[in-house]
């Protein structure tokens, strides 16, 4: 961070999608609350009293895990303070994006400001210090198995050691080199403060609410792509009518979306009484989708504010906690894994339809009279593969056994992999909305149809990267090039903007300036 910029005030309270946003692409600066620094001085309070009155405290006068029964001496509690939060750097893999590292370090201090956690001030401190002069912990991927995300906070507080790798403005150096560059000193671990910097899942919960949002844009844009091909086909838009009455309220949400988003086509209906169930039920589909997301997403920022420390500073007592398990995030981002299988398929479903011959008149593979091509034949082969790979990620894994630590820790939700294989799902779907895209816009000047609204807005989109497909060409690069605007921050605001579906879009933050935007933003100040 360098130059003005603003700040947000961290009070323990759950964030939001736009504050997170903010704080991850680095644009304010997060600073804890009075307040919340009072009730961090209040648990340590009580955390030191324990410990002076010779109560054994996990993680900070015991050893942890299979070691919990070892309780060190004063005079050993530095060198295992120290060797504690080092030997947690064992995490491998690409890294994260440096907006999951930071949004980490905000919900690590904002779950400590709860007064829950018994860390000291001088941990909230360094924590607010890194994000401030823009040292970013480089936090490689694998290394937790949700309970807790000790190989990957481990990373984090490592650097705040002064050991590991750092970006400093965005370049990758040790972190001795970066502290030097950024006039920081290593933080000595406290009691306490060593396993607090380990012992939480404020990696996931970030890395959660990145791929939730991730998944909302890709999932609002399929949706405008399904309109797209609803109107190429000539679908009816009875069922959308009649789902605004009989549906869900997030199914009637969608219905009328459709219906106010194709006014301004006017396209011929080419159906008999009732359409393929994959037009007839775009409402259900996607309702149901956006129902699983927005409920994941709820829990997700729930978890922004809640402490999930082991032990936890409760009534004055020092407790041991089992809060570490994110089970409830986990199942709903696992649900939510099965929710994209299913927008993939009604996806893929239409992109059958526009190529198999049967709607309009519409030639097979979309190959224009006259021209002799194989066509889009297997660009729908591709779309298949798509859907197939979006499938196979949709099983849970969160219920499967595995006992580690001498049989102290047999629970484990896995959030870290679910999350990954969740990501992935989105940007299979992002592709699959691009072929969609592309099949519609071919169909369309096949057609001869001239759309309005949000389908032409998506149709010059493809026709920006894609020439009408009159001669059979390597279409790799052009499907590459329209997923890449169709789910870009921009493209997706301007969907949003053009015809809104405020529940969603200000929830996800995914119009430019939504109407939730922090509440907490504070004055302009310069670094």
């Amino acid at each position: 961070m360098t130059g003005p910029h603003s700040i947000i005030e961290l009070t323990g309270q759950p964030l939001g999608f736009a504050e997170l946003m903010e704080i991850g692409a680095g644009r304010v600066l997060p600073v804890a609350s009075p307040a919340g620094m009072a009730r961090v001085e209040m648990a340590r309070g009580v955390l030191e009293a324990a410990i002076a009155n010779g109560v054994p405290v996990y993680g900070a006068t015991t050893g942890v895990g299979a070691m919990k029964d070892v309780e060190w001496s004063p005079d050993e509690l530095d060198t295992f303070n120290l060797g504690l939060v080092r030997a947690h750097h064992f995490g491998t893999g690409a890294p994260f994006p440096c907006s999951v590292v930071r949004n980490a370090m905000a919900i690590r201090v904002n779950t400590a400001l709860t007064g829950y956690v018994g860390c000291s001030t001088d941990l909230v401190e360094a924590y607010l210090s890194l994000l401030a002069a823009d040292v970013i912990p480089v936090v490689r991927r694998t290394g937790s198995i949700g309970c807790a995300d000790i190989g990957l906070m481990g990373q984090i507080g490592a650097v705040l050691t002064g050991v590991g790798e750092a970006r400093f403005r965005g370049e990758r150096m040790s972190a001795e080199a970066a502290f030097r560059a950024a006039g920081l000193a290593p933080l000595r671990m406290a009691p306490r403060d060593s396993l607090a910097s380990l012992s939480v899942n404020a990696v996931s919960f970030a890395a959660a609410a990145e791929a939730t949002r991730d998944a909302a844009t890709a999932i609002r844009m399929m949706l405008a792509t399904a309109l797209m091909s609803a109107g190429a086909l000539g679908a009816s838009r009875h069922p959308w009518q009649a789902v605004v009455h009989v549906g869900t309220a997030r199914e009637a949400l969608i219905g009328s979306w459709l219906c106010r988003a194709s006014e301004d086509w006017d396209w011929p209906v080419a159906t008999h009484i009732q359409d393929p169930l994959s037009l007839r039920m775009i409402a259900q589909v996607f309702g149901a989708v956006f129902e699983s997301l927005l409920t994941a997403g709820h829990k997700i920022l729930a978890a922004t504010g809640r402490s999930d420390d082991n032990p936890v500073v409760v009534e004055g007592k020092v407790l041991t906690s089992g809060g570490s398990l994110p089970l409830d995030v986990t199942i709903l981002l696992e649900a939510a894994a099965i929710c994209m299988a299913h927008a993939a398929r009604n996806s893929f479903n239409r992109c059958v339809l526009l190529g198999n011959g049967q709607r309009r008149n519409l030639p097979v593979n979309l190959v224009p009279e006259g021209r002799i091509a194989t066509g889009f034949g297997p660009v729908i082969k591709l779309a298949g593969e798509i859907f197939s790979r979006v499938l196979s990620m949709s099983n849970p894994v969160s219920a499967q056994s595995l006992v580690v630590a001498s049989g102290m820790e047999d629970e484990a939700a896995f959030l870290p992999l679910v999350i990954e294989r969740f990501g992935r799902q989105v940007e299979a779907v992002k592709r699959l909305s691009a072929l969609e895209a592309l099949l519609s816009a071919q169909a369309m000047d096949i057609l001869g149809d001239k759309p309005g609204g949000v389908p032409k807005m998506l149709y010059d989109i493809v026709r920006k990267h894609a020439d009408f497909y009159v001669v059979d060409r390597p279409l790799s690069s052009e499907v590459e090039a329209i997923e890449e605007e169709l789910s870009s921050e921009r493209v997706v605001g301007d969907l949003a903007a053009q015809v809104p579906i405020a529940s969603i879009d200000d929830f996800f933050a995914l119009c430019p300036h939504p109407r939730d935007a922090s509440p907490r933003r504070l004055d302009a100040l310069s670094a």
